[in-house]
């Protein structure tokens, strides 16, 4: 395997995993929506800060509301971290691949111009 293809397999590879952040993020906002509509159906009158309830009942799907805002938030904050790792990563892996790309071109072009040589 040559460094062009290791590079580029990588890079796929990075696309890859950022996708797989993507899919973090949406199932982070799905998680916090159904949190933020449980809290909202089942209590009368919820306290909230910024977008976490902080005055529940005893009643368990307050609780579960709660959990699942928590777990949504945290997989979006997951997701986002992946995304930028990931993007990060693929960036290199591009900037490399282009460094081998044009040595191997100037490679090229000397075998080329020591063959056109007349000698």
């Amino acid at each position: 395997m040559s460094l062009d293809e290791y590079l580029h397999e990588k890079a796929e590879e990075s696309r890859h995993n950022e996708t797989i952040g993507y899919l973090i993020i949406i199932a982070g906002t799905i998680f916090w929506l159904n949190g933020t509509l449980i809290t909202v159906i089942t209590e009368n009158d919820p306290n909230w800060f910024l977008f976490l309830p902080y005055h529940l009942t005893a009643h368990p799907y307050s609780l579960l509301g709660l959990a699942t805002i928590l777990i949504g938030i945290v997989l979006l904050l997951f997701g986002m971290i992946l995304i930028i790792h990931y993007a990060l990563e693929r960036s290199w892996y591009m900037q490399e691949l282009r460094k081998a790309h044009t040595l191997q071109i100037e490679k090229i072009q000397r075998k080329r111009k020591t063959v056109l040589t007349p000698k």
